[in-house]
């Protein structure tokens, strides 16, 4: 099999159609469906099901999607090599990351990341902390951004201390806005929860401190959770970063005792980086590490 014939099978795999893998790679869809058909002949086993909905990976594909993913990317890192030899600063780095993350950190990131390298390709793909896992055990990205406590064995290296804080109703409290909210306060309210995978973090905190928390509520998104409780449906608990230019009425206390996430950057080979990468890697950490 060649290259182009893993390049094929993985745009595929990620579009679903013949047709739309045909588009990106200037390719015939009857190429497309020939490459495909001459690989799984090669294999021994169908990688793809066909049906008038579309395509999706077989069993086999989906266990050998992050193989030619791999490959994909150790051919990347050869030509990134290459370059830089050859004095080009070029290349592509794909990052994974969360909502705050994206929307705090992010374009900060881009823009002096592609002042300073402007022939670099920035690909980034916004999930939750399992979403990020997934891609980096898999090869979707090169680096992601995860919680200490979401990485599991996957290499991270700690970059910020992010306090979490409780968020309530604007005016719930007659309080000062600057008193701490402790921790027996909490198990008198109604929260708002999010999914595990979305704030693994805070799921730890309740647990930790035996939180037995009652909600009707179980949201994804940040936005949507600040958005209920500013409306009167509970109170949560929330990073102070989410908490950078909400749109809604509502007010946050910190907590007692300290309760906060670490925010790090992973990657599953941190000896063994293409140089465009290596490079993303180097900026993040100098512009953001701080403990």
């Amino acid at each position: 099999m060649t290259l182009l014939t893993y390049q094929v099978f993985k745009t595929v795999a990620d579009h679903g159609s013949f047709r739309k893998a045909a588009d990106i790679l200037g390719l015939t869809p009857s190429a497309i469906s020939h490459a495909i058909s001459s690989m799984e002949n090669e294999l021994g086993f169908s990688v793809l099901n066909r049906s008038k909905a579309g395509v999706t990976l077989t069993n086999y594909g989906e266990n050998l999607l992050p193989y030619v993913n791999a490959v994909l990317n150790s051919d990347e890192s050869l030509w990134q090599a290459i370059a830089e030899f050859n004095g080009l600063k070029k290349g592509k780095v794909k990052v994974g990351c969360f909502s705050s993350v994206c929307t705090s950190w992010l374009p900060d990131i881009m823009n002096s990341f592609e002042k300073e390298y402007p022939d670099i390709t920035i690909e980034v793909f916004q999930g939750t902390y399992d979403d990020v896992t997934y891609w980096l055990k898999n090869g979707v990205v090169d680096i992601g951004f995860l919680s200490m406590s979401s990485a599991g064995d996957i290499p991270i290296e700690p970059l910020y201390k992010d306090p979490l804080v409780c968020v309530v109703p604007k005016g719930f409290f007659t309080k000062d806005t600057n008193e701490i909210m402790h921790i027996a306060e909490l198990r008198n309210h109604q929260f708002v929860t999010q999914r595990e995978s979305t704030d693994a973090d805070i799921q730890n905190f309740l647990k930790e401190n035996s939180l037995n928390v009652q909600s009707n509520y179980h949201v994804v998104d940040d936005l949507s959770t600040v958005a209920l409780v500013s409306n009167g449906f509970g109170i949560c608990i929330m990073p102070e970063l989410v908490m950078r230019d909400i749109p809604y009425e509502v007010d946050y206390y910190q907590i007692e005792p300290d309760a906060y996430r670490i925010i790090g950057i992973a990657t599953m080979n941190p000896g063994f980086m293409a140089p465009a990468v290596r490079k993303m890697y180097n900026h993040i950490l100098k512009q953001y590490k701080n403990i």
